[in-house]
């Protein structure tokens, strides 16, 4: 909070030459004007509507482009507060203009809450949007159904969180939350109550996070050991996968995970490729991308996500592009490069989806999140 900009006047002197006390006097018109504000501007306390911020204009943005068929239609993104808005949006925006004017003639204003570096996501089921924010020390939630944004800062107790990476959704609304710092998993309840952490002094330097609620596996990867580690729901460790190398089942600072039925999707970041694993045995099964000059290289692969047509999604942060892979991980489309504009990227994280096929991305240097829309039809994609 910043410190009130007025200039401040010495308080008058009581009969005993002690300075008398007196309550600070609002304008009378200030008075007035706030009453009819908050007589005028009921819209202010209306349930507000999570909109996604458009800026490309008019256009549909699509990719590719014709004569080819669309796959990926760009939906908009998230930045902060200013995905919400009343039903109808003016009355409130010319309210919140006005309070912070008078903040501004009273006691200062606060700045705006939006994203700095965001670095991964996740949805769940009632729709709430996960972003976690490494700058910021917290982890942002785009509530729909509140139509509010909320941002949680407690990691474990009185501990804030202090480098917040990877992001996972379970039953009753639990949250999994790894921190890069404190090298813990940290679990929240669905009102964002910190409870009992898991992985505290079995970590050392955890990033992504995938939960397989049905196997009672929770897989944390531990960039700094180069492994996976895999606990269950008490926080017990149940085993490691692989050791530091480049052979199948070997890794180099992995990052990002991603599961899709019993496999686990590990991004390889310093091996430059996407290694998929047997999600019970650790078993390798398969390798794709390699390191190169061409869209469909990797070389700083971060996040890997999922679709319902299981399209496999993998964020080649070095090119700032999204990268898209069949199931095989044969290479389909990439879009991106660098800069502001819908469909750019400047050195994006994470990526993940949800139920409805959205492609969210987390545009880290630009602060926000950009979501686009898979239409289908893959090359070889089920329904």
């Amino acid at each position: 909070m910043t410190a009130p900009r007025g200039a401040r006047f010495g308080a008058p002197e009581a009969p005993g030459g002690e300075p008398a006390a007196r309550s600070p006097r609002w304008p009378v018109w200030l008075g007035g004007a706030l009453l009819s504000w908050g007589l005028l501007a009921g819209c202010a306390s209306e349930p507000k509507a999570l909109r996604l911020v458009a800026d490309g204009g008019s256009q549909r943005l699509l990719w590719p482009q014709a004569p080819e068929v669309p796959r990926y239609l760009y939906a908009g993104q998230l930045t902060g507060e200013q995905n919400f808005l009343a039903p109808n949006g003016a009355g409130d925006g010319r309210f919140k203009a006005f309070l912070h004017w008078v903040a501004g003639l009273v006691g200062g204003e606060d700045p705006p809450v939006v994203l700095q570096r965001p670095q991964s996501g996740a949805v769940d089921r009632a729709g709430r949007i996960f972003v976690t924010d490494a700058s910021r020390r917290a982890l942002f939630v785009f509530d729909a159904a509140a139509g509010e944004l909320k941002v949680w800062e407690k990691a474990e107790g009185f501990a804030n969180f202090e480098s917040p990476v990877g992001v996972a959704v379970g039953p009753n609304g639990t949250v999994l939350v790894s921190d890069a710092q404190l090298g813990i998993v940290a679990r929240l309840d669905a009102a964002g109550e910190p409870q009992v952490a898991i992985g505290r002094g079995e970590l050392q330097r955890p990033t992504g996070l995938a939960w397989d609620v049905r196997a009672d596996r929770i897989y944390v990867a531990d960039t700094q050991a180069h492994a996976i580690k895999v606990f269950d729901s008490s926080g017990r460790l149940l085993g490691t996968f692989g050791r530091r190398g480049d052979g199948p089942g070997e890794f180099n600072y992995p990052t990002f995970l991603a599961l899709q039925g019993d496999e686990l999707f590990v991004s390889d970041s310093m091996n430059h490729r996407v290694q998929v694993l047997d999600a019970a045995s650790g078993g390798h099964r398969r390798s794709f991308g390699e390191r190169g000059l061409y869209v469909g290289n990797l070389v700083r692969p971060k996040g890997v996500a999922i679709d319902r047509e299981r399209n496999v999604y993998v964020v080649e942060s070095y090119f700032d592009h999204l990268l898209v892979f069949d199931r095989r991980g044969d290479f389909l489309l990439g879009y991106g490069g660098v800069g502001r504009d819908p469909g750019k990227f400047y050195l994006p994280a994470g990526v993940w989806t949800d139920d409805r096929d959205r492609i969210f991305v987390a545009d880290m240097f630009n602060g926000r999140v950009m979501v686009f829309q898979f239409l289908g039809g893959g090359a070889d994609g089920e329904p």
